[in-house]
């Protein structure tokens, strides 16, 4: 039974993608799922743990980037072939979700050159840092493989889509344990990705391979509590895991940061 409902969210996920840059609405989903509108959205959220119209937003904004480093579109014609009807809108959510601007993104190539930003991003600062109450969370990040070697970025988001600056992150230097410490009291969702290991700013790995991926959660942090056992499992990233969507611009930031300070 779950392999049938699977089959019906990679059915819809395959029509978003074939049309991507037209306006439909939660009801074609729907059809294209074969499901009630209200069934649909329950079952599209159990099995990929966010929403249909969430999961949109991340493959366009991903199909954005892609384009954007690919092909010579101007920022205006990428957003209308990834469904936006202003640029406007456009621009200010792949800011949101990314971390820079599409034209920025696109000067860039992809390889930001500020190497330790998101890391930073996600160090607390003023009165969080000095008023306690803030806790840890530790756990192992492993591969039904064995051991993987990193960089392997592991963080905390409020959903299961990794996107803008993370509350916390850490990044590993290949399978192991990893603590985050600093964690503000609330509940989270920790997420792993994989990272292409680079040397002189550009990736070792073929751009085009698919990152793995883990996740657990949600996790609720009380104050000023250590939460262990959060232990995450890496695996090929599939049609139905969301985009990864990490601010300035994609986990190769942290790569290079993480290079940086070896």
């Amino acid at each position: 039974m779950e392999e049938v409902v699977e089959q019906a969210v990679g059915r819809v996920i395959e029509f978003m993608r074939s049309s991507m840059g037209e306006q439909f609405t939660i009801d074609d989903m729907a059809r294209a799922a074969m499901y009630s509108k209200f069934h649909f959205s329950r079952v599209f959220q159990r099995v990929t743990g966010v929403s249909p119209g969430r999961f949109l937003s991340a493959m366009r904004l991903q199909e954005a980037k892609r384009l954007l480093v690919s092909t010579t579109f101007t920022v205006t014609d990428i957003s209308h072939r990834v469904g936006y009807t202003s640029v406007g809108t456009f621009s200010s959510r792949f800011r949101a979700s990314v971390g820079v601007s599409p034209t920025t993104y696109r000067q860039l190539g992809g390889f930001p050159p500020q190497t330790s930003a998101l890391v930073a991003a996600s160090t607390p600062v003023g009165p969080l840092a000095e008023g306690g109450g803030l806790g840890e969370v530790r756990g192992r990040v492993g591969t039904p493989r064995g051991d993987l070697p990193g960089p392997i970025f592991v963080g905390l988001f409020p959903d299961l889509i990794p996107q803008g600056t993370p509350a916390r992150c850490t990044v590993l230097d290949r399978t192991g344990p990893y603590a985050i410490t600093d964690v503000p009291p609330g509940t989270w969702h920790v997420l792993s990705t994989t990272a292409y290991p680079s040397f002189a700013g550009k990736p070792v790995r073929a751009v085009a391979e698919p990152p793995s991926v883990a996740s657990a959660g949600p996790v609720t942090v009380p104050p000023g509590e250590l939460v262990e056992r959060i232990d995450l499992d890496l695996r090929p990233r599939g049609a139905l895991d969301p985009p990864v969507l990490l601010a300035l611009v994609d986990i190769r930031t942290i790569v290079l940061a993480a290079t940086a300070a070896s």
